[in-house]
């Protein structure tokens, strides 16, 4: 991947950015925890395509600044800042979880700079701290009180934990992998922050989002419920509706499924058209 220069906010947050290819401008972002790498697993390449991902604050190679607290507007107001300094004016905007939460906010706030949305296993419909995202404030709160060795011991052993372990062991690999990062009690801060917040849009503005939209679920899926996709599919006009194999039942037919999904629906929604 191409790596743009370090893009400086006003608050000292160093934030740094992937513009990949050209041709039809999109910026798609990671979920909670995630960085580009992920990005790079869900989203299909193409000459015809340029992608813009921001590496949010405290994840990835970003640092995290001083500004407080952190929000899903924080974060939309970043990556816009990124596509105004990569002179992207109009965009597909799109993501994974935590990602897909920034595109929906980017698309009722910033209509004129959002021409379609593709949202990837969403983890909030319309509710702040919706209950799929407890967990996460969970972990938080146990980084914040013990050592990182207590903390996850504690995690593990918890009910949710032995819940996730029988439900969705995929979900519960993440959560686990949090006590691991380096920046772990930095993080947990952005963590707890995120995990109450939601993306500020309500379903009634939703159902104004007037442009080409693609969701896309799977089950096997506490952190993003099935449910929550087919939510956002029925209240978005006209928005088409993609179900891929669980990502806890196979990962190679998950991923190919979701880069499947996507490039499909760009290339039949945006082919031949210029949107910068």
């Amino acid at each position: 991947m191409d790596v743009a220069p370090t893009i400086m906010l006003r608050d000292d947050a160093a934030l740094r950015v992937f513009d990949t290819g050209q041709g039809l401008p999109i910026v798609f972002q990671h979920g909670l925890g995630g960085d580009a790498a992920q990005v790079a697993q869900n989203f299909p390449a193409s000459p015809s395509r340029r992608r813009l991902t921001v590496e949010c604050r405290a994840q990835g190679g970003a640092s995290v600044g001083s500004s407080r607290p952190f929000s899903i507007a924080m974060f939309a107001d970043d990556v816009l800042a990124a596509a105004d300094a990569a002179g992207m004016e109009r965009f597909v905007a799109g993501g994974i979880s935590m990602g897909a939460a920034i595109a929906l906010h980017l698309a009722a706030r910033h209509p004129d700079r959002v021409s379609g949305l593709v949202l990837v296993r969403p983890a909030w419909a319309f509710d702040a701290a919706p209950g799929n995202m407890q967990p996460y404030v969970e972990v938080a709160e146990l980084i914040d009180r013990l050592p990182l060795d207590e903390a996850r011991a504690a995690f593990a052993s918890s009910a949710t934990a032995t819940r996730f372990r029988r439900e969705a062991p995929d979900n519960l690999a993440s959560l686990l992998g949090f006590f691991a990062r380096d920046n772990a009690t930095v993080f947990a801060e952005v963590m707890q922050a995120i995990a109450n917040d939601g993306p500020g849009v309500t379903r009634a503005e939703a159902a104004d989002l007037a442009r080409p939209t693609l969701v896309i679920g799977s089950g096997v899926d506490l952190v993003h419920p099935l449910a929550t996709a087919r939510e956002l599919a029925n209240t978005i006009p006209g928005a088409a509706f993609a179900e891929v194999t669980p990502k806890a039942t196979d990962k190679n037919s998950h991923f190919t499924e979701i880069r499947a999904a996507i490039g499909g629906f760009l290339d039949r929604i945006f082919n031949n058209q210029d949107q910068s």
